[in-house]
């Protein structure tokens, strides 16, 4: 089938739209390699794509960030959505439009959309207070609260009241419970689609503040003055307003493309998509999305990426290491279907070497310098097939099947992994026929050409596979074989052998080079150093104020034990907490700490930590805390348990 029949239909896919508080790491950057790969997915089978990403421009954490700048909001999200949009083009993201919320016809379509819904009764105007979380742009009751702060984040938030509009979300709740009910696909994961339900829904919505009078950088309400458009129903309307949506004369290309086929987003902004948009969308009469998937995070080790954590990678630090398609590659195969993925330059560097470099690239030299040294580059014909030669064949026809099915599921990982796995057989296959000894016997040439050709015909199936996902490496590897336009679409792979003897494959070029894990380790941690010190003196942090003297009669109070950490797990409720069995001397007592952000219960078991224990038993979260584990800040915004130096029995005395 050619890309450019388009008889399969439409296929209108969209990103979440990126906030310009900040450049973004690759954490956020893979949102849209995955969107990337899916909307080339799609252009490869036939299907009419029109891919969407963009950014969220307004809101209140925007304008305290230009305000502490020193520039204008609209000055700050220029730079911020362009850097946004030059490290999504680096990546080479096929988006077919590139929206902003600071779009003059997004603002006006979207002050349309809220006078409609005022005028039909679905907003209403009212007083909140209530607890605000400006990173999160989220309002929380005090019951939502955890430790005081914002639930989602952890961060502090503010006590606010003020005049708002607010939407009627407990007046469309029935209907879209049926329809979740209705359409099973609608949510996907179905674990994510079961943390919506009980968790939001059947609990029952709350009316929903629509609007803010705090802060003025928002679109503004246009029949009230002093209102903006709140984060919501600004942003998550840019789905359709990016392609032409208007509530009394929406364009061709809207009718065309709505309603979208699959909306990508983080998992962190679920209830915002899978909630909020499509009770939006109701009450507005329009269709609902047929997909919503929330992908899971990638996090740097176990830990999710924080700025203030030190531990941000960013997508053009890598690229310049492992180029575009490494990093592609990296995090398209490292992250799973519905759990959240791990990224370390170590792991980067090992998966590169195993399955780029070994794999695919050895494979792809090694092949097209044999079939130069042997016949000058020049296909001989197929012959005769061989027991060896049909379990190449079946394998390389059912990896396409594989991956459709994979790729229907969004599987986007074990599709690439389907395709991985055609080069590791067809490796395999240069050592069960050991091309090199062929060679040397005048009467094998034509098995020796025959199975030249079955290489490189095999070579072409992963070449037209990978150009969805390593988009560079996949055109790389067809180019050097000499392959036809023809022959670099899905229909071509339908029967093996395309190729056709007496066509001269191209000189062979390295694809991916190995890398030399310490020397690549060494300068990283060498440049890292250095960017540290160049960097300009921060302002003097205020010195914390020394805590009065006391003598040795008073440190004598405290007494200090040695225990082992027998059982952890955490504690039912509680994000921050771990409760443990420390075993100290004779007795084994149950201690709760705040360091489950920092330890896993796995990881606590065994370790011999100092304790204080004759501190008064309290109760945290309900769970009985019998004295507490000594922890020391690690200076980065972390803590690690305070160990003995040598291995001494449980119960010595720290003195």
């Amino acid at each position: 089938m050619c890309e450019s029949c388009n008889k399969k239909g439409k296929y209108y896919m969209t990103t979440a739209i990126a906030y310009t508080s900040r450049k973004p790491h690759i954490g956020n950057t893979y949102e849209v390699v995955l969107a990337d790969a899916i909307a080339r997915y799609r252009r490869l089978q036939g299907y009419d794509v029109f891919f969407m990403t963009g950014t969220d421009e307004h809101g209140q954490k925007i304008q305290e960030n230009a305000e502490q700048n020193g520039v204008t909001p609209k000055a700050y999200v220029d730079k911020v959505a362009g850097e946004i949009k030059d490290i999504w083009d680096m990546m080479n993201a096929s988006y077919d439009k590139f929206i902003r919320t600071t779009d003059p016809e997004h603002e006006k379509t979207v002050q349309r959309i809220f006078k409609k819904l005022y005028e039909q009764g679905d907003i209403y105007k009212g007083y909140y207070e209530g607890w605000y979380c400006v990173p999160c742009e989220s309002f929380f009751t005090e019951t939502q609260l955890v430790d005081g702060k914002c639930p989602d984040c952890g961060r502090e938030v503010k006590k606010t009241k003020e005049e708002a509009y607010f939407f009627k979300m407990s007046k469309y709740q029935d209907r879209l419970m049926q329809y979740i009910e209705e359409h099973p696909e609608f949510i996907q994961p179905e674990s994510r689609k079961k943390e919506m339900v009980n968790n939001f829904l059947k609990p029952g919505l709350q009316d929903l503040c629509v609007s803010r009078t705090s802060f003025s950088w928002g679109i503004p309400v246009d029949f009230d003055p002093g209102h903006v458009v709140y984060v919501w129903m600004d942003a998550l309307n840019n789905y359709i307003t990016g392609i032409g949506y208007d509530p009394e004369n929406p364009s061709d290309q809207y009718k065309k493309y709505w309603p979208a086929d699959l909306h990508l987003i983080g998992k962190d902004i679920l209830r915002f998509h899978t909630i909020y948009w499509p009770i939006f969308l109701m009450a507005m009469g329009e269709p609902l999305p047929k997909q919503i998937f929330g992908h899971p995070w990638l996090l740097f080790g176990e830990m999710k990426m924080s700025k203030s954590l030190g531990n941000v990678i960013y997508a053009d630090e890598l690229v310049r290491r492992f180029g575009v398609d490494g990093v592609r590659y990296y995090v398209l195969r490292e992250m799973p279907f519905a759990s959240d993925g791990s990224i370390t330059y170590e792991s980067i560097i090992a998966r590169y070497n195993a399955d780029l470099a070994n794999t695919i690239g050895n494979l792809v030299n090694r092949t097209i310098a044999m079939g130069k040294k042997y016949f000058g580059g020049i296909l001989q014909a197929q012959g005769a097939k061989e027991a060896l030669d049909t379990d190449l064949i079946d394998t390389a026809l059912q990896t396409v099947k594989h991956v459709e099915d994979k790729m229907e599921e969004l599987r986007v990982a074990d599709a690439l992994e389907e395709i991985v796995n055609l080069a590791r057989r067809s490796n395999k296959y240069i050592d069960e026929t050991a091309p090199w000894a062929l060679a040397k016997d005048e009467a094998q040439q034509e098995r020796l050409g025959s199975v030249l050709y079955n290489l490189l015909e095999s070579i072409r199936y992963i070449g037209v596979l990978l150009k969805s996902f390593l988009p560079e490496t996949g055109e790389a590897i067809l180019n050097q074989l000499g392959v036809k336009e023809e022959g670099r679409n899905l229909e071509s792979l339908e029967n093996f052998g395309f190729l056709q003897a007496g066509e001269e494959t191209n000189d062979p070029s390295p694809l991916f080079a190995r890398i030399d894990e310490a020397r690549m380790l060494a300068e990283i941690a060498a440049e890292r150093a250095e960017q540290e010190a160049r960097k300009a003196p921060e302002k003097e942090e205020p010195k914390e104020e020394a805590k009065p003297e006391i003598t040795i009669d008073d440190f004598d109070k405290v007494e200090l034990k040695i225990g082992e950490v027998l059982e952890c797990k955490p504690v039912e409720g509680a994000k921050k907490l771990l409760v443990s069995q420390i075993k100290i001397g004779d007795e084994v007592r149950q201690i709760v700490s705040g360091i489950a952000q920092y330890y896993k219960p796995e990881e606590m078991v065994g370790k011999k930590v100092v304790v204080v224990t004759n501190l008064k038993p309290v109760k945290l979260r309900g769970v009985l805390s019998q004295g507490m584990i000594l922890c020391a800040d690690d200076g980065k915004g972390g803590f690690c348990v305070l160990r003995p130096e040598k291995d001494v029995p449980g119960g010595s005395i720290v003195s």
